[in-house]
């Protein structure tokens, strides 16, 4: 697999992430450490199951696991403040892309089970390709993060107004 646009994604997340004085969500949606904590989460899932699929088992993806509260904050709990969990998301990410780079074509088209819910809607329940899995990373996943973050500025520059 190439992971030239999930890098690059992931570049402009941090970057992001990094920005000082990041509120809370106006609409009581995930602050910054939350949403990072999130990205943690499933990336850590997402590289385990493609080092599942590399191992020969059949690996499933939910990503429930990643939108509980008491994940995130047990996350949240284990890092010394926002740079450190900026670094461990940063380290998390390369090591995914490390791995998605190795997958070989016959591997990466291996149908995954997927569950995935966004807002208590569900969005997906069905098997998808690994490498549509890690694709969409970059695709929707982490632009849609990396918004969440920069609206979270923007909240803070209105609420100061």
């Amino acid at each position: 697999m190439i992971t030239t646009a999930l890098r690059s994604a992931y570049e402009k997340l941090f970057e992001t992430a990094s920005i000082p004085d990041l509120g809370e969500d106006g609409d009581g949606g995930w602050n910054a450490d939350q949403i990072l904590a999130h990205l943690l989460s499933v990336d850590a899932a997402i590289a385990a199951v493609a080092l599942g699929v590399v191992a020969g088992s059949r690996p499933s993806f939910d990503n429930r696991i990643s939108l509980d509260s008491w994940n995130l904050d047990r996350i949240i709990a284990a890092h010394s403040g926002r740079s450190n969990l900026i670094d461990h998301v940063r380290n998390q990410a390369t090591m995914l892309c490390d791995i998605a780079d190795q997958l070989n074509d016959q591997t990466s088209s291996v149908l995954i089970p997927a569950l995935l819910l966004s807002n208590d809607a569900l969005v997906l329940d069905q098997p998808i390709p690994l490498a549509s899995l890690i694709d969409g990373l970059a695709e929707d996943h982490v632009p849609v993060h990396t918004q969440q973050l920069l609206d979270l500025r923007v909240a803070v520059r209105e609420h100061i107004s």
